[in-house]
C-alpha cells in the first residue's frame, strides 16, 4: 500500500514568499491525503502523513496521564503547534507562520525522509546538525548496540 511507503532521502528545496514548500517529487504521492505539520524536535518542522500521525504521535501522547505536568506540557507542545495541511496541484504545502518561526526556516530548506515522517530544516541549521551528527554517529551507534546486549 502506498501510504506505508518508507520515507527516506535528503532534498534541498525553497520556501516561497507565501510560505509554500514544494515537496520533493519522491514524497508527493505519500502525502496525497494531506499532512499534519508540527514542531519537530531539535529545531525542525515535522510532516506526518495523516494516518502515521495517528499511529506514531497521537497514540503515544493520548495515552499519557494528563494529571502529570510533564504529560500536559508535551501534549501542549505537540498538539498545540500542529496544523493540518493539504498539497495543492503543484505539490506544495503551506507551512504556518508559527512553524516557520519555531524552526527559523529561511527561504532555503532541506527536506529529509525519516522513516514515517519528514523533517523540514533551515538549510544552514541542517548543515550544522549534520556536522554534529557526523562527528558522533559512531559513538551513538555503539551506545545503542550496547543497550540491546
Amino acid at each position: 500500500m502506498e501510504a506505508q511507503r518508507l520515507l527516506v532521502g535528503e532534498y534541498e528545496h525553497t520556501i516561497d514568499d507565501k510560505h509554500r514548500l514544494t515537496l520533493p517529487a519522491k514524497f508527493r504521492q505519500a502525502f496525497t491525503d494531506g499532512a499534519i505539520l508540527a514542531r519537530g524536535l531539535d529545531g525542525c518542522v515535522a510532516a506526518y502523513r495523516r494516518e502515521d500521525w495517528g499511529r506514531s504521535v497521537e497514540s503515544r501522547l493520548a495515552a499519557l496521564d494528563t494529571f502529570g505536568a510533564s504529560a500536559r506540557r508535551i501534549q501542549r507542545y505537540v498538539f498545540g503547534g500542529a496544523a493540518e495541511a493539504d498539497l495543492d496541484r503543484q505539490g506544495r504545502v503551506m507551512i504556518p507562520s508559527h512553524l516557520i518561526e519555531y524552526a527559523s526556516l529561511g527561504r532555503e530548506v532541506v527536506v529529509i525522509g525519516i522513516h514515517d515522517h519528514l523533517e523540514i530544516w533551515d538549510r544552514a541549521a541542517w548543515r550544522r546538525e549534520l556536522e554534529r551528527l557526523e562527528g558522533s554517529a559512531e559513538d551513538v551507534a555503539e551506545r545503542l548496540a550496547a543497550q540491546r546486549d
